[in-house]
């Protein structure tokens, strides 16, 4: 358990996931915070890094940060998320070990899973046949910082542990144009139809693949809770257990937004991995479950993004 001054460093605290770890964090009554904005501190330069964890020497680490994006982005920049990824983790990961950190949790992505691996996708399933070719370069980087944490701790008995969740909304989302995720982006999407009075609204894809989305204070509320009840090499998933057709999740924002249009389909736009779902009998079994349901998940992301315009802008 995380003494409740222990000195505790959230990478990427500004980011969606980092800033809900800050909050659950504070929360529940831990007071002595470490974070750093990009601009003082570059993940991505090792001796920036090294010299960082040489001075503090945090006592937990949460690894939020990452370069992250949807499937444009994604297959746009594959080069460019491996490089960014892989670099800042191991640098990260790698001075938290020199430096005698007493537990660091590694956040991954459901996306590190096979394409076509059976459903819902167990922890075990990592590895066992191709990647999903649109987000590979993202799933290789992520997938690497997870084995370092394992590999860490059968050589050197340290106690890192990595979290796989699945899609995640929520506050601090990033709502941009094209390299945003699905959620965020239909959020957008349908805002301005609304504010625009487009008749309809086309979406990507035949609308038939099925996701799973987490509210991120749920996923943060289980980043502590294992930072304090869990210890081993394998992931643990984050998720819900339940998943909805895209086509019902446009319909569902529509509904929240509150945009009367129609919903149009390109087929001729790619559709991505056709299910993920997440095994997550394993979180239930150590004592934790998911709260928020996703309609009233993405009312609270459809507030946050009404009171974050500048956001909506990145």
């Amino acid at each position: 358990m995380m003494d409740k001054g222990a000195k505790i460093y959230v990478a990427g605290h500004r980011g969606m996931v980092g800033s809900a770890i800050v909050r659950e964090l504070t929360r529940q009554g831990y007071h002595n915070l470490i974070t750093r904005t990009h601009q003082e501190l570059d993940l991505c330069r090792q001796q920036e890094v090294e010299d960082f964890f040489a001075k503090e020497k945090p006592e937990y680490v949460f690894l939020a940060a990452a370069k992250v994006g949807g499937i444009v982005a994604n297959s746009q920049a594959l080069a460019d998320f491996m490089y960014d990824n892989m670099i800042l983790e191991m640098n990260v990961i790698h001075s938290a070990w020199k430096n005698g950190c007493k537990k660091l949790e590694f956040l991954g992505s459901s996306c590190i899973y096979p394409r076509l691996a059976s459903q819902p996708m167990k922890e075990d399933c990592l590895l066992t046949s191709p990647l999903e070719k649109t987000n590979e370069a993202y799933a290789l980087a992520k997938i690497s910082g997870l084995k370092y944490c394992e590999f860490l701790n059968r050589q050197y008995g340290t106690n890192y542990i990595s979290v796989m969740p699945t899609n995640l909304y929520g506050p601090n989302d990033n709502y941009h144009p094209t390299h945003s995720h699905v959620l965020p982006s239909l959020i957008r999407r349908f805002h301005e139809a609304k504010e625009q009075h487009l008749p309809f609204v086309t979406c990507w894809g035949d609308g038939s693949p099925l996701r799973e989305f987490l509210y991120v204070d749920d996923l943060a509320n289980l980043c502590v809770f294992l930072m304090n009840h869990y210890s081993g090499n394998e992931t643990v998933n984050a998720g819900t257990g339940k998943e909805l057709t895209i086509k019902a999740l446009a319909e569902l924002v529509a509904k929240v937004v509150e945009y009367k249009g129609e919903i149009r389909w390109d087929s001729s736009k790619p559709n991505g991995t056709p299910r993920k779902l997440l095994d997550v009998s394993k979180a239930a079994q150590l004592g934790w479950t998911y709260r928020t349901e996703l309609e009233d998940g993405i009312r609270l992301a459809y507030q946050d993004f009404l009171q974050n315009p500048l956001r909506a802008e990145r």
